[in-house]
């Protein structure tokens, strides 16, 4: 029986470093490795590394370069990632982190999603307050007013940026919507160097919102989440906590969809 038990600890043992070099692999910002780097990142020894990836390359998770001697994630591991990816729902990721901002600044936190040209509100929550913002859920918006809209806007390629400009003439939703190329472009590259964008009651009089993108692992931006309130209360320029908190859970979420800051 001791003898099982120790042949039972040798075996989860080695599953546990095979995992280890596994999602080594995965934290890297290397493209590929050698099997020096790996035991010396992870303390085994090139034997231990060489007999795991061995293994890993049997089940193609795991590919070697013949002429380098180099490894990297294989079509296996790919799949498993894609597999996880396609079963993400960032609506059910972004809730704790909605009700987290919503009680921590005592204003609405929402998440947006765009579609197309536009983007729309999926989920928000709204705090206990007499004089409160909400949103209408479900309903497009343009892409060009708003702190939610704007942070879709910025993070796109800047030949997109251009095609969207083109596609749909810039029009004052208030009197305070940017409807000039060349200044909603300033604005735009402002957003991308900050990390967020600001809005005063650009899409809707009398509301003040910030918004941070929330980027997948191909760096994309699949959602933005932001925190609104009534103008006369709520001013993000002036209250930097709430955005330090609100880039804080955009920044989480980002993590749980594969991103990684470059």
């Amino acid at each position: 029986m001791l003898k099982e038990d120790e042949g039972q600890s040798r075996s989860i043992a080695a599953v546990e470093r095979a995992m280890d070099v596994l999602l080594h692999f995965g934290r890297t910002d290397q493209p590929d490795l050698g099997v020096t780097e790996i035991a010396t990142a992870l303390g085994l020894t090139k034997a231990a590394v060489h007999r795991i990836l061995t293994a890993l390359r049997s089940r193609e998770l795991i590919t070697v370069d013949p002429s380098t001697r180099r490894y990297a994630l294989g079509h296996a591991a790919v799949a498993l990632g894609r597999a996880y990816l396609a079963r993400t729902d960032v609506r059910a990721m972004a809730a704790p982190e909605l009700k987290h901002l919503s009680a921590r600044t005592n204003e609405t936190a929402t998440l947006s999603l765009r579609r197309g040209d536009t983007r729309l509100y999926v989920d928000q929550v709204v705090p206990d307050q007499e004089l409160r913002l909400e949103v209408s859920l479900g309903i497009p918006f343009a892409l060009n007013a708003g702190a939610s809209s704007k942070a879709f806007l910025a993070f796109l390629p800047d030949f997109e940026v251009e095609t969207y400009l083109e596609r749909h003439p810039l029009k004052a939703m208030t009197d305070r919507t940017i409807i000039d190329p060349a200044k909603l472009r300033k604005d735009l590259a402002g957003i991308r160097r900050r990390g967020y964008a600001t809005s005063l009651g650009e899409r809707q009089p009398g509301a003040a919102s910030v918004a941070a993108p929330i980027f997948d692992h191909d760096a994309r931006v699949v959602a933005v989440i932001s925190l609104a309130g009534p103008a006369l209360r709520f001013r993000p320029e002036a209250t930097p906590t709430a955005t330090t908190d609100l880039l804080e859970s955009a920044a989480r979420i980002s993590a749980q969809l594969g991103y990684r800051p470059s």
